[in-house]
């Protein structure tokens, strides 16, 4: 058993080399572009895939790794729902729930909604987006009247524009925007713009969770796994 001397000693160390991660990833966001790049490539391994997160080649380390986060959620959903047919993602599983469709549709939703809000400072859909992605982003009897009658393609294809169009708007910024705090949310308690792509983040994830569970009730669907 460790003694409390060796204990102390350990966790003075764990705090020392946090703080030290803390302060090199502070000096990366103060670099430009390429010079984070090329500090952090001299510090990690440059093998790339969805299993590996942190930062990407085109990003500074901080937006690449978010960006790896992103790409890792939406493979999980595409493989999720790529081989469903339109009535499985029309299906209701009772009066108050959304359909696999309407969910895919949200997700497009709200990866436009923040995109609109972190890169054009805009709080809510214009006239033309409002009509795209209104009742995909409110749902509930909206959505279940409105998102019905399209292939897995369609959904497919319209999440895919808009994300494309994120990533590559994300490769203009760097971490210092990133880390900034939004005033306009921030009246009750602090919110910077790495909280509201988190959260595009963790709603995919919810979401993917809730298709999942409604996949698995589908009329004749196999007992699941998980």
């Amino acid at each position: 058993m460790e003694s409390q001397t060796t204990t102390a000693y350990n966790r003075r160390n764990f705090i020392r080399s946090t703080a030290a991660l803390a302060t090199g990833f502070g000096f990366l966001g103060l670099l430009g572009k390429s010079e984070a790049a090329h500090a952090i490539d001299d510090k990690i391994t440059k093998k790339d895939g969805l299993l590996v997160i942190g930062p990407k080649e085109g990003y500074t380390p901080l937006i690449g790794t978010l960006v790896s986060m992103l790409n890792y959620n939406r493979n999980t959903v595409v493989k999720l729902v790529q081989s469903m047919s339109m009535a499985e993602l029309d299906h209701l599983h009772d009066g108050h729930a959304n359909s696999i469709g309407a969910l895919i549709m949200h997700l497009g939703a709200t990866d436009k909604f923040y995109q609109i809000n972190t890169f054009e400072g805009r709080q809510e859909f214009n006239e033309a987006e409002q009509k795209e992605w209104g009742a995909a982003m409110e749902l509930d009897d909206k959505g279940r009247k409105e998102i019905k009658g399209h292939d897995v393609q369609y959904y497919l294809d319209k999440i895919k524009a808009v994300r494309e169009r994120t990533l590559a708007l994300l490769r203009e910024k760097d971490d210092n925007w990133l880390l900034a705090i939004d005033p306009e949310w921030s009246k009750k308690e602090p919110i910077n713009t790495f909280w509201k792509w988190f959260h595009v983040c963790e709603h995919e994830s919810n979401h993917r969770g809730q298709i999942a569970f409604l996949k698995s009730r589908l009329p004749g669907a196999k007992p699941g796994k998980e």
